[in-house]
């Protein structure tokens, strides 16, 4: 019988952890990864390069060959709050492409941001697939406001702006994008599972405004390994109910 998440998804705010949660799982041999955190040989499923894609595609659009933008403006809002829909169900698409070849032993996750503004994570998870929905997991980072904005501050590098790990937002887009988070409410009729749709979704809050994800090693391990051995027994209830 496996011992690991066949999905995670991971939800935060923008720079809160959730890359430095992959990027230590990553660093581990598998067997410890599979033992201790209950995560297998890991697929990332992210929603940012996408994202970057269409700037880029509507930057050479407008500045190249002179023709109208199709996703977004010059400073880079959606033209339309729907399409943080589409990026979730292109997320789904990915993930469906990529099971026709995998092994099955993976553990798929899936990392995406979203505020109040654009929708929320009651939104966002409407429109991930039935498949995704009845077998994943959620791992959401909680940090403040205040601490998303300091971290992703941080960690800006104007000269790669499309990195995962070196990517940011503007105060201003911070601040219009991610201020309010809906996570709250998303998760207050039950303490261990989403509801949505009468499917149950095993979740735990993983508590990071100490950015302990920053300073990694054993005491992010050992943080990480409570949370994800909760949420291991919670999804194995969920399955087996």
């Amino acid at each position: 019988m496996t011992n690991t998440l066949p999905i995670l998804v991971l939800n935060a705010r923008p720079a809160a952890g959730k890359s430095e949660i992959i990027h230590y799982l990553e660093s581990l041999p598998l067997e410890e990864r599979e033992l201790r955190f209950h995560i297998g040989p890991m697929k990332i499923l992210d929603d940012f390069p996408m994202l970057w894609r269409w700037f880029e595609e509507d930057d050479i659009l407008e500045k190249e060959l002179h023709q109208a933008r199709l996703h977004s403006t010059s400073d880079h809002y959606f033209l339309d709050k729907n399409l943080w829909n589409l990026l979730v169900r292109r997320l789904s698409l990915e993930y469906e492409k990529w099971m026709r070849d995998a092994s099955g032993d993976e553990t798929v996750i899936f990392e995406f941001s979203r505020g109040s503004e654009h929708g929320g994570y009651q939104t966002a998870y409407v429109h991930l697939s039935e498949n995704i929905l009845a077998h994943c997991a959620s791992l959401y980072i909680q940090v403040s406001f205040e601490e998303s904005l300091r971290k992703n501050r941080r960690r800006t590098n104007p000269k790669r702006p499309d990195s995962i790990l070196e990517h940011a937002l503007s105060d201003s887009k911070m601040e219009r994008l991610y201020r309010e988070d809906d996570w709250r409410q998303f998760s207050a009729q039950d303490t261990e599972y989403l509801l949505l749709e009468g499917k149950r979704i095993p979740y735990v809050i993983f508590d990071n405004e100490d950015d302990v994800t920053t300073r990694a090693g054993s005491e992010l391990g050992t943080r990480l390994e409570k949370s994800l051995a909760v949420l291991w027994d919670l999804w194995r209830e969920r399955q087996n109910s």
